[in-house]
Formats: C-alpha cells, structure tokens, sequence
C-alpha cells in the first residue's frame, strides 16, 4: 500500500509562518510522499517561497511540487525553485521524481499544466497569434507531462502519479462558473495521461472545484487544492486491484484521511 499526501493552492506568504507545520508533524505516520500541486506562494516571489521553505524542510518523507500561476506571477519561477530545492523539495516541470517506499517504486510526473479549455468546448491554434501562443503554451505543458510519464513507463516503474497545477479534467471543476473551466485545466493533460498511462493524477488550482474525477480513460484525479479538500492534506491511499499482480496497474485510492492544523 502506497499512500500520497497531496495539497496545492497554500499560497503562504511573510507572515504565514507556523500556518502549516503543525499538521505536518505526524506525517510521517500517515504517509510516505507528500506532493505539493502549486500556488505554494501568493505572488512568487523568493520570499514567500522561503516560508514555503521552512514549512515543509526536513519532513521524514520526501516533498514533491510543481509551480502554480501565483508561482510565475512575480518572473521569478527560478528563484523560487531554487529556495524550495535547497530546503530538499524535488520541483517539477517536465520532469520525474522516483522513490523507493516499502521495495515499490514509485514515481511522479511533473508539469504546471495550462488552460485552453476540454473536449467541445476549448480552444484552438488558430487565428490571432495571442491565442495560438496561449494554445501552444497548453500542448507544451501536456507534451512535458507526457515525456515524463512515458519516462517512467519506459523505466518500468510500478507506480505512476501524474501532479500538476491545473486540471486535467473538467470533473473536478464542479462548483467553478462554467465560464471560467477554459482557464482553469486543459484535455491535453488528461489525453497524455490517458495515453502513457498513470494510477493517479493529482492537481490543483480550482479552488470552488470538487475533489474527485475521472479521465476518460479510467485513472482517477483528485483535486486537492486546499479549499476544497478542507484540511491541511488529503491521503490516498493506493493499492492493486484484485486482479492484478502487485505493483501493477490500474490501482484504486481506497481513502481519504483528514489532518488538520
């Protein structure tokens, strides 16, 4: 049994100090991964990062993130990045993370994400050059997250969990103004997951959203953006279905256990 502590839309800043430490404190007895899906800052600046910082250093489990929007709004991604790689975070975009937990190995696959909107009801590369850019933009996200998962299945890795900022689905946006979904996730993501293959996607960034979805090809996302899990973080935890061997996929997150500050 793996189980995945996830929490993004924190958006700490100089004077949130202590705000999440404390329910972190048994973390350890209660997970074996924590990811962090973006807006970790209000306005991304380094500074706000370092709150970040000292909130989530020297945990007993490894810490794996990825930028939201408030993250780039400052120009400073790298900054920030930098603050939370020294305090031991693994920041993806792009990229993987693999741990060794209980002789599984588990990986997660990283990327922001963007809008653009889903199926019948999105955007296109087309016409003025802003919005061919803005479309572009989404396909590279979802092309970054589709190498990387399509690292880890090269690698054979057991466990596969898909983390980004912004939904892959439109399921999990339940509760958003419908005129808003476009800019808050993108089906690109979701077809790279569906795709590759994953046992887990985990996002943020819909903060009126809904914690539970699925993509069209059966993995299950959770929107565990703090608002709406309500609670410092959320876990689930992860284990073979009866009909196949251990380790392999598709897997089922049998329950969601509160922690709160």
């Amino acid at each position: 049994m793996i189980r995945v502590a996830a929490v993004g839309d924190i958006h700490l800043a100089p004077g949130s100090e202590g705000s999440l430490r404390p329910a972190l404190a048994g973390l350890g007895d209660r997970a074996d991964l924590l990811l962090l899906a973006g807006d970790l800052t209000r306005h991304g600046t380094p500074e706000e990062a370092a709150v970040v910082a000292g909130e989530v250093a020297g945990l007993p489990v490894p810490v794996v993130a990825v930028l939201g929007n408030h993250d780039h709004h400052a120009g400073r991604p790298r900054e920030v990045i930098g603050v939370l790689t020294e305090a031991g975070v693994t920041v993806l975009e792009g990229g993987t993370a693999v741990f060794d937990i209980g002789g599984t190995a588990v990986g997660v696959a990283g990327a922001k994400g963007f809008g653009g909107g889903y199926a019948g009801r999105c955007g296109s590369e087309f016409g003025e050059p802003e919005m061919k850019a803005f479309m572009r933009h989404s396909r590279t996200c979802a092309d970054g997250l589709r190498r990387a998962l399509t690292d880890l299945a090269e690698a054979e890795v057991a466990v596969r969990i898909a983390l980004t900022h912004y939904s892959p689905v439109a399921d999990t946006l339940a509760g958003e103004p419908p005129e808003i979904h476009p800019f808050l996730g993108s089906y690109l993501l979701a077809e790279a997951i569906d795709e590759i293959g994953a046992d887990l996607a985990v996002h943020g960034h819909a903060h009126l959203g809904t914690e539970h979805g699925i993509t069209a090809g059966g993995v299950l996302v959770r929107n565990v953006a703090m608002p709406v899990i309500d609670r410092a973080y959320a876990v689930y935890q992860l284990s073979p279905r009866p009909d196949k061997g251990a380790g392999s996929r598709p897997l089922r997150d049998e329950k969601c256990e509160e922690a709160r500050p």
